[in-house]
Parts: C-alpha cells; sequence; structure tokens
C-alpha cells in the first residue's frame, strides 16, 4: 500500500477509494448500509481519514468514503460550497468561514478527532541549532534573521533557508498566529509537505515545520528542534507532550460534518459514528495523537443527541 506522504497535499483531485472493497468474508456489520461519502481539506488529518477508511471499508462495503487533500482553507471553500460532507481542518473554522457558512444556511458540527504537534525541524547535519524560543522563530520567519549569527550570535554567520506550508493549509494558520502574531511570513512556500521536508533534508541551512507525523516518518532525515514555551520552559514534541498539551507547539486536528446532510445521509452517519467510536487507533497508527478516551465518548453522545433530535422532529411531522 501506498504512503500518504507520498501522495502529499498536492494531490487534490485523487481521493480515497477504499470504501467500495470489503476485506471480510461474508456479511460485514455495516451491509445494509448503502451511499456515498465525500470529503476533503487537511492534508495533515488525511492520513488518518486513509487508516479510518481501511478499516471503515471492511465493515461497511456498500458505503464509498472519497477523502482529498486540498488543505484546511480549500477544504472549506468546498465545504461552504456543498461540495462536501465533511471538512478535515489542521485549525479550528475561522470566523469569515462560519459567515459564510451562515450565509450559505449550512449548520455544521465540529469533531476533534485527534492532537498533533507542529515540528520544527532542519537539517541533520545542523550541529549548533538545538532550541529556539517564539521569538527566534518570528525573526526567522520574518526574514528580519538573515542567517544563523542573527538569531544566536554564537551560531555561524551561514544564510537562513527558511521553508514552509503555504497559505491553503492549516499548518500555515496556526503558525501565523502562534508564532507570527498573524504577520506575514518570509519563507520558500510549497502546497506539498512532502516537498518542504525534502528540503530541509537537501539544504544544510534549511529550517522548516509540518505535523508531528512528517517528522516521525522522516526522523532519518531531519533534526528536530526543542521549543521554549511562553513561560521560557523548553519543550520538544512526544506523544505524552502533544497529548497533555504541553508541547509549546500542540494543536487538536478536526473534522466538521454538514449537519443537514450527517441527518440525512445513513454513509455518513456511519463514518462519523466510525471516526469517534475508534477513540484514536487510526490516529495513533498515522503517526499522531489520540485524545484522552473521555473526549471521544463525550462527542459520541454529542453526535447521539444530535441524530436523536432529528429523529424527534421527522417523528413530530409524520403526527402531523
Amino acid at each position: 500500500m501506498k504512503k500518504w506522504q507520498l501522495i502529499g497535499s498536492t494531490v487534490i483531485g485523487t481521493s480515497l477509494l477504499l470504501g467500495a472493497c470489503s476485506g471480510s468474508n461474508g456479511a460485514s456489520k455495516g451491509s445494509d448500509v448503502e451511499g456515498k461519502v465525500k470529503g476533503d481539506g487537511s492534508s495533515t488529518v488525511g492520513p488518518i481519514i486513509e487508516k479510518l477508511n481501511e478499516k471503515f471499508a471492511k465493515d461497511y462495503p456498500k458505503v464509498t468514503v472519497s477523502n482529498s487533500t486540498a488543505g484546511t482553507g480549500g477544504g472549506f471553500e468546498k465545504f461552504i460550497a456543498g461540495n462536501t460532507d465533511f471538512s478535515n481542518a489542521s485549525r479550528p473554522i475561522k470566523e469569515e468561514e462560519k459567515q459564510k457558512l451562515k450565509e450559505k444556511g449550512i449548520k455544521y458540527n465540529e469533531f476533534k478527532i485527534a492532537q498533533d504537534g507542529v515540528t520544527i525541524a532542519v537539517n541533520k547535519d545542523n550541529d549548533f541549532v538545538k532550541e529556539l524560543d517564539k521569538n527566534q522563530l518570528k525573526e526567522i520567519y520574518s526574514g528580519k534573521a538573515k542567517t544563523w549569527k542573527d538569531v544566536n550570535s554564537e551560531w555561524p554567520a551561514k544564510k537562513i533557508k527558511a521553508f514552509s506550508p503555504d497559505q491553503s493549509h492549516g499548518t500555515y494558520d496556526f503558525f501565523s498566529e502562534e508564532i507570527m502574531n498573524k504577520a506575514d511570513i518570509n519563507a520558500e512556500k510549497n502546497a506539498d509537505t512532502n516537498t518542504i521536508v525534502q528540503s530541509v533534508a537537501k539544504n544544510k541551512q534549511g529550517i522548516g515545520y509540518f505535523g508531528y507525523n512528517f517528522y516521525e516518518q522522516n526522523k532519518d532525515k531531519l533534526k528536530e528542534v526543542k521549543i521554549k514555551d511562553d513561560n521560557g520552559k523548553l519543550t520538544e514534541p512526544t506523544k505524552k507532550t502533544i497529548q497533555d498539551g504541553s508541547y509549546a507547539l500542540s494543536r487538536p486536528l478536526f473534522t466538521y460534518t454538514n449537519e443537514k446532510k450527517l441527518k440525512e445521509q445513513k454513509g455518513l452517519q456511519a463514518f462519523t459514528k466510525f471516526i469517534l467510536k475508534d477513540e484514536g487507533k487510526s490516529a495513533e497508527s498515522a503517526g499522531f495523537v489520540a485524545l484522552p478516551k473521555k473526549d471521544y465518548t463525550k462527542q459520541q453522545h454529542k453526535l447521539d443527541q444530535i441524530l436523536k433530535k432529528d429523529n424527534k422532529e421527522s417523528n413530530k411531522n409524520t403526527k402531523k
């Protein structure tokens, strides 16, 4: 099976069509559920959806789930246009996106599905950058610091080559808010996260940032940088620090569902339930971090309430 990281975030038109195949023998427990479910959005969340769909397809062979990776912003554009049933995001939905959905009359539901830590990495041959604080990162990505010596007087006067996701990515938005105070990012930007990884790996003065799983799967080519939090405490991304939020650049990952479609489409209902009942196992196998179990339980209850509310309304209309 192909690795997601080789696909990258540029494959906007390519979908995961795994739902049409079933790996189980005989009738599966979801064999009576049919339909097509379409998603798009974050390339960071994409590997989690792929892992989930591999398992979901075995239980629900008549439901086809397709998912593309236009980036968080690009995914929300399609979601707002009504072209998708669910939208994956590596940041919370923005106010302007909420407003556009409201104008379109689209109600949505937010589900947190995993935890991630944006990882800062330099070239593996870089033997002097071991830690950075947020101000130093801002100097690098604003372009104020041209050389490593500008960042730290004890470091060599070698020109920094900074790499960043482009504006279609939730990772870009997260970094912009957490590090740049929404100021412009001055770096070589790319839609494909794998290209960013490769650029840092090939450039001795390179620095880049991306989701934890991209680092984990390329740690032989890169060197992780520890980050000082707002209190001056040095932190590094591990499963523990990402889950408990003590890592300075921890963040939640989301999927958003169109509420009307969620209530109407059995396939979307089944897939959303499956995501929450999985309790982060697929996220872990994709290189991310599961939420505490109670968070999934709470969201399963939320989903049940959404669907029960719809059933009650349907019964009222039927009686009328």
